[in-house]
């Protein structure tokens, strides 16, 4: 079977799963192949003639698709502003909408008032640890990054030596704040907020529960974060929300003393805020 046959029988075997998610069946196709071959794409379009080593080995990734596997978990890599991470099952995927998130975080970062030393940066949530590490490489923040997973310390540990930050960002086993001390210029986090009842697709679902899912209306581990803000004094908050989250995050942010901005995605959808602690000592 030649590289050009074997392209258009995976691309045919994976074509009802990419319309699940969206995805272009050639596309994927190819790069289920780089990564089987561990070739660039330059290679494919060069030996579309080349009879296809090891076929049995290609076609064992396009089932994995087939079956509703994220291509980010098959190939073991992602990109998130123009860079790649690599990636695992059982850690969440990062997300473009997140880079608003690493953007807005970093425009805080910026306009703090000139202080002795650099600003002290806390993440909730670290996960593949691409929020860290980003303002990490676009800043002077020492950070600390929480997550509850060993398996995403060990990737945003792998994830921060791959970019040479890893003296820069501390990243500690517990829930929220629990074993970090200290006070912060700035929290930041993209925590679960999906609702329990909320349907998902079949890709999404291969994804860890415990990351997606924040409780029955989905704004719960959110409220506690706000709480955990207020309680430690930090300055600044920034946070990935969900789509129908605004007012109850509105509220939450009002009630514990915090004034918000709130910004969408490309879509145009409600997707997170930044906000100030007006008690805070600045």
């Amino acid at each position: 079977m030649t590289v050009n046959d074997a392209l258009k029988a995976a691309a045919s075997q994976i074509a009802p799963a990419c319309e699940i998610n969206g995805a272009n069946p050639a596309r994927v196709a190819k790069a289920l192949l780089m990564r089987h071959l561990g070739v660039k794409i330059e290679w494919i379009f060069l030996n579309l003639t080349r009879e296809l080593d090891d076929v049995d080995g290609y076609f064992a990734l396009v089932k994995r698709f087939a079956n509703h596997e994220p291509l980010e978990y098959i190939t073991g890599e992602a990109g998130f502003y123009g860079l790649t991470f690599n990636v695992k099952k059982g850690v969440l995927i990062p997300r473009p909408e997140t880079e608003i998130l690493v953007e807005k975080s970093l425009e805080i970062l910026s306009n703090l008032p000139a202080q002795k030393g650099s600003p002290l940066v806390a993440e909730i949530g670290a996960g593949s640890g691409i929020i860290s590490i980003c303002l990490a490489l676009n800043s002077n923040a020492k950070i600390i990054a929480s997550d509850i997973s060993d398996d995403a310390l060990n990737l945003a540990r792998e994830n921060a030596a791959k970019f040479g930050v890893e003296d820069r960002i501390e990243f500690v086993k517990c829930a929220y704040l629990d074993q970090i001390y200290g006070r912060f210029d700035l929290l930041v986090s993209n925590p679960p907020y999906i609702a329990l009842d909320y349907e998902l697709d079949k890709f999404v679902l291969n994804e860890p529960h415990e990351a997606l899912f924040g409780g029955a209306a989905g704004d719960e581990i959110l409220k506690n974060i706000i709480l955990v803000a207020k309680n430690r004094g930090v300055k600044y908050l920034a946070c990935e929300m969900g789509y129908d989250q605004r007012e109850s995050m509105q509220n939450a942010l009002k009630f514990n003393g915090f004034e918000a901005e709130f910004y969408k995605d490309l879509a145009g959808f409600d997707r997170g805020f930044v906000a100030r602690n007006i008690f805070a000592n600045f």
